[in-house]
C-alpha cells in the first residue's frame, strides 16, 4: 500500500466516523427491546409484575389473572365502558334480564313485591346465536365427526409440549349449555372456588351440588382412579338449568339483586365441556397443559404465547363475533375524544404483549422510552415514587397535572378514585378499643380525629388519594360527596369545605373516655395501645413513625408488633390484634360489597368472615339484611344513610382513605378511560403505530458525541507511533 492510498483511507475513515458521530444521523433507538419487523405493528405493550398463579375462571380472582383472562372469557353482561355510575349491559346476552319472583308456593309475585314474601328470584338469560369459540385442539374432529384430541395415551400425549402441537384445531358455537357447565365447575371438589360459599347461598341446590360432587370425587379416589375429570354433563344442578339452545335459567334463594354483578364476572363465563374433557386426560397436567395456563373462550382475543417468566401474548381470535365501540358515554367523553370510533368494530389492537418486569424503576424508564404505550392502567402501580416529581405537579388548587416537560412529550394523564378503601381498624373485642361503652368509643372518636389521613395522602401517596367519610368509596351508590357525606364526628363543613376537628376536641374525647392527657385516670398509668402489621422494610419504618407521632398528639404511646403475613393472620382470626389496618376492594359496584365487611355474622373471629374489626351492631345488621336485597333508590340511600350514621358513631374504624389512581398514556394511544369494574378493557384500545415508531426514534436517539470524542482524544494520543511506524516502514 503507498503512502497517498494509505493516507486517502484513514481521511475517509475519519470523515465517516465524524459525520456519524456529529451529524446526529446515527442510527436511532439502539435499544428497542422489540423486533424491527415489528416497528409500524399494531401491537400493544406492557407489563406484568408478577406471575398468574391460575388462568381458570372458576378459580382466578385476582387482578393480574383478570388481565389476561377478562379478554378471552365472556360472561353474559359486562359493564358499559364509558358510562358512569357503572351501568351493565348485554356482552353475550340479549339483554340484562329482570328476575321474576316466586313465592313459597311457587306462585310468581309482581315486580315490587315485599322482600319477606320472595321465596325466589329466577334469572332467564338468552344467548346470541352466531358466537364461536376460538379455534383450539380441544374441537378438532376427524371425518367421522369423532374428537381428534379426547382420548391420547400417555405415549402420544408425550409429542405435545405446547397447544402449538396439535395440528388441528376446531370449534363449534357457544351454547347456554356451556354457561351451565361453568356454574357446575363451582362446585369442583378439586378445583377449590373461591366464591362456591358465597354462592352455595344463593344459587338453589349448589351446597347440595357440591357434596353429591364430592361423593363421587371421593369413590372415585376409593377405586384408586385419579378422579382429575367428572363428566358434570352427568350431574344435574337444581337451580341452573339449560331450556333451550341458547336460553338457560338460574334460581336465586330470595331476593339477591347483586347476583346480575356476579353475572358480569370471569367466573360465570362458559365452559365448553369439551375443553374441560381435552384438558383432564391422563399425562395432559405432566405436560404443563391444562385449563389454568391455556384458556378456551369466545372473547376477542386469546392466549397464543404463555411462558409466565418471560412473556405473555394475547392475539385477536380470528372467530370472534360482532362488537361495536359504544355510541354512547357520560358528559365530556365527545371532548375528551372517547366516542371518535363510535359504532366500529372491536376489537382494535391485533395483538397485546405482556412482559415480565418486577421491579418499578425498568417499568417506568421503559415507558419513558416508549417502550410501553401505559403506565398504571393494568398493574395499577401508576407514578412511581422515584419518578413523581419528574412527572406530577401540584396546581395552585391543590388538584394534579403534567409537569411540562411530559407534556412536551405528549403525555397524557387520567385520574381516577378507585372504589376501595383502606382503613385502620380496632377489634372491638379488645378489652380497651373495643367494646360498645361511651368510654371506648370516646377513646375511638379521638383517635379517629388526631390521624390525619390528610397528610398520609400527601406524604406517602404524594396526594393520590381522598380522606375517607365511611366504608362506601366514590362512585358506589349511597357515597355522597363533600360536606353532604362528612363524618360529622371527625369532620367540621367550613365555607363549603371538609375541615378536621381541632386536636382539642379529640383530647377534650380523650378525656371523657377516662384518659386525660393519655393516662388512665383509675390507675394513672400510660394509655398503651398495640398496631400489628406486616409491613417491613425502610418504607414500612418511615410509615410506622409516622402512625406513631399521630398517637402522640394524644399522648398515647403507640407499640408496633410487627410480624410476617401469615402470623399477622392467624392472629387476625384469633381475634388477638388490638389495632390493624386493612383494605378492600370492590367486586362490584354496589353498596353491600362495602357494608358487609361491617355486618356482625361476617366477623372474621368465629366465621373467617371479611368484617375484621369483629364489628356487631343489632341495629346495623337489621339494617343491612334490608338494605341488600332492595334495588337502588330513595328508600334504598335512606336506609344506608342511617347505617353509616350508626357506624360512624361508633368508629371500627378510622375511615382512612380512597386512593386516587393515575393512569399515563402516549399520544399514540387511544380509548383510555379508568374503568375500576371492566375486566376487559383491551378490545376499547387504539394505537397509531406509526406515530409511536416516530416518538421512539425521537426519545432514543444514541448519544455518541462522547465516544467521538474520545476516539479523538486516542487518536491524537496515538499519533506520534503512528507516524513512527510509518517512518520506519518506508511511508
Amino acid at each position: 500500500m503507498t503512502r497517498k492510498r494509505f493516507g486517502t483511507m484513514v481521511s475517509y475513515v475519519f470523515i465517516a466516523f465524524s459525520i456519524l458521530v456529529f451529524s446526529g444521523q446515527a442510527p436511532a433507538a439502539w435499544n428497542n427491546p422489540y423486533p424491527a419487523s415489528d416497528r409500524h405493528a399494531n401491537i400493544l405493550y406492557s407489563f406484568f409484575r408478577e406471575r398468574p398463579k391460575t388462568l381458570d375462571p372458576a378459580r382466578a380472582y385476582s387482578f393480574n389473572e383478570y388481565t389476561i383472562i377478562g379478554q378471552i372469557y365472556e360472561p353474559p353482561f359486562q359493564y358499559h365502558y364509558l358510562k358512569r355510575p357503572y351501568a351493565l349491559v348485554p356482552l353475550t346476552a340479549t339483554a340484562v334480564p329482570q328476575p321474576t319472583y316466586y313465592d313459597d308456593n311457587g306462585r310468581q309475585l309482581a315486580d315490587d313485591a315485599r322482600v319477606e314474601d320472595i321465596a325466589q328470584s329466577v334469572y332467564e338469560i338468552r344467548i346470541r346465536p352466531g358466537i364461536y369459540y376460538q379455534p383450539h385442539p380441544c374441537f378438532a374432529r376427524d371425518d367421522n365427526g369423532s374428537y381428534l384430541y379426547h382420548d391420547l395415551t400417555p405415549v402420544q400425549l408425550s409429542g405435545y409440549r405446547r397447544i402449538d402441537d396439535f395440528a388441528q384445531t376446531g370449534t363449534r358455537e357457544l351454547v347456554a349449555a356451556d354457561y351451565v357447565y361453568q356454574m357446575k365447575r363451582l362446585a369442583h371438589p378439586g378445583l377449590h372456588s373461591p366464591i362456591l360459599s358465597l354462592m352455595s347461598e344463593y344459587i338453589v341446590g349448589m351446597g347440595e351440588y357440591a357434596q353429591e360432587l364430592q361423593k363421587v370425587h371421593d369413590q372415585l379416589a376409593k377405586k384408586g382412579e385419579a378422579p382429575t375429570y367428572l363428566d358434570l354433563t352427568r350431574y344435574s344442578l337444581t337451580g341452573v338449568e339449560q331450556v333451550d339452545r341458547y336460553t338457560y335459567r338460574v334460581k336465586i334463594r330470595g331476593k339477591y339483586p347483586q347476583f346480575r354483578y356476579w353475572m358480569a364476572m370471569p367466573f360465570f363465563a362458559p365452559m365448553p365441556p369439551e375443553a374441560d374433557r381435552f384438558f383432564s386426560q391422563p399425562g395432559m397436567a405432566d405436560q404443563n397443559l391444562t385449563l389454568e395456563w391455556y384458556p378456551v373462550g369466545t372473547g376477542p382475543y386469546m392466549l397464543t404465547v404463555n411462558n409466565p417468566n418471560l412473556q405473555m401474548v394475547l392475539e385477536r381470535n380470528p372467530r370472534f363475533h360482532d362488537e361495536y365501540y359504544p355510541n354512547e358515554g357520560k358528559e365530556g367523553d365527545v371532548a375528551k375524544g372517547l366516542l371518535a370510533d363510535a359504532g366500529k368494530r372491536l376489537p382494535f389492537v391485533d395483538k397485546a404483549i405482556f412482559s415480565l418486569e418486577k421491579e418499578a424503576i425498568p417499568r417506568w424508564n421503559k415507558y419513558l422510552q416508549g417502550y410501553a404505550d401505559l403506565q398504571g392502567y393494568w398493574d395499577r402501580t401508576g407514578v412511581p415514587a422515584a419518578g413523581f416529581d419528574q412527572t406530577i405537579q401540584m396546581t395552585a388548587g391543590g388538584d394534579t397535572e403534567l409537569t411540562p416537560e411530559m407534556q412536551a412529550k405528549g403525555i397524557r394523564l387520567l385520574t381516577s378514585v378507585a372504589p376501595s378503601t383502606y382503613y385502620l381498624g380496632f377489634n372491638m373485642l379488645d378489652p380497651v378499643v373495643g367494646g360498645y361503652s361511651e368510654r371506648s368509643r370516646k377513646l375511638r372518636q379521638a383517635l379517629s380525629i388526631a390521624i390525619e389521613y390528610e397528610q398520609e395522602i400527601l406524604i406517602f401517596r404524594n396526594g393520590r388519594g381522598i380522606p375517607a367519610q365511611g366504608p362506601l368509596a366514590s362512585g358506589i351508590f349511597g357515597y355522597r360527596a363533600g360536606c353532604a357525606g362528612r363524618n360529622t364526628y371527625v369532620y367540621d363543613c367550613v365555607d363549603g369545605r371538609l375541615t378536621r376537628k381541632p386536636i382539642e376536641v379529640a383530647r377534650r374525647l380523650l378525656e371523657e373516655a377516662g384518659y386525660p392527657n393519655g393516662r388512665d385516670s383509675v390507675t394513672g398509668k400510660p394509655l398503651l395501645l398495640y398496631f400489628e402489621t406486616a409491613l417491613a422494610g425502610p418504607d414500612a419504618k418511615a410509615h410506622l413513625d409516622w402512625m406513631r407521632k399521630q398517637f402522640q398528639k394524644l399522648n398515647i404511646q403507640l407499640v408496633v408488633r410487627a410480624t410476617d403475613y401469615n402470623r399477622f393472620q392467624e392472629k387476625m382470626l384469633k381475634g388477638n390484634a388490638q389495632i390493624f389496618r386493612w383494605g378492600w376492594g370492590a367486586d362490584y359496584p354496589d353498596p353491600e360489597n362495602f357494608l358487609f365487611l361491617l355486618y356482625g355474622p361476617n366477623s372474621q373471629v368465629g366465621n373467617a368472615g371479611e368484617n375484621a374489626a369483629n364489628y356487631e351492631n343489632a341495629e346495623f345488621d337489621r339494617l343491612f339484611v334490608k338494605m341488600k336485597d332492595m334495588d337502588n333508590g330513595p328508600a334504598r340511600a335512606r336506609v344506608i344513610d342511617r347505617m353509616l350514621e350508626i357506624v360512624r358513631r361508633d368508629a371500627p374504624w378510622v375511615w382512612g382513605l380512597h386512593p386516587k389512581e393515575f393512569i399515563l398514556h402516549n399520544a399514540w394511544v387511544h380509548n383510555v378511560e379508568p374503568n375500576h369494574m371492566a375486566n376487559n378493557a383491551l378490545k376499547y384500545l387504539r394505537l397509531d403505530p406509526a406515530l409511536r415508531a416516530e416518538r421512539r426514534e425521537e426519545w432514543n436517539k444514541p448519544v455518541l458525541w462522547p465516544i467521538g470524542l474520545l476516539g479523538i482524544v486516542l487518536a491524537i494520543t496515538a499519533l506520534p507511533a503512528v507516524v513512527s511506524y510509518m517512518r520506519k516502514e518506508g511511508y
